[in-house]
């Protein structure tokens, strides 16, 4: 069963949004925001459709972002927020490092090519 106010707060940590941020592009009081994802209240159904839309979200996603929470680990929470630090670089820095990546992944194909090739 999905926890509203728990996915709700997952999703705005992914997006790297406080209840702050969240709040005012909602049109809300950011009080009336915690209370939501604190589970004192309920909001309505207007809010949480303005609330997945401020988070780039369909309906759909939302809820299925419960499930995609519930089965993330450890790593992959460390590896999302080092993907929300990414963002934050600078155009020149992101390119950088995604030639970095694409680097490494190539050398890393070619070592597995070559290795299956000598054990052929």
């Amino acid at each position: 069963m999905i926890e509203l106010s728990k996915t709700l707060k997952q999703v705005r940590e992914a997006k790297g949004l406080s209840q702050k941020e969240l709040a005012g592009l909602i049109d809300m009081a950011q009080a009336q925001y915690s209370r939501i994802e604190s589970g004192k209240t309920d909001p309505s159904f207007s809010v949480v459709v303005r609330t997945t839309k401020a988070l780039g979200l369909s309906l759909s996603e939302l809820f299925a972002a419960d499930e995609i929470f519930s089965d993330t680990n450890t790593y992959d929470k460390t590896l999302m927020e080092k993907l929300r630090l990414l963002d934050s670089l600078e155009e020149v820095e992101k390119v950088s490092i995604y030639n970095l990546i694409d680097s490494l992944i190539s050398k890393k194909k070619l070592k597995d090519n070559l290795t299956n090739l000598i054990s052929s």
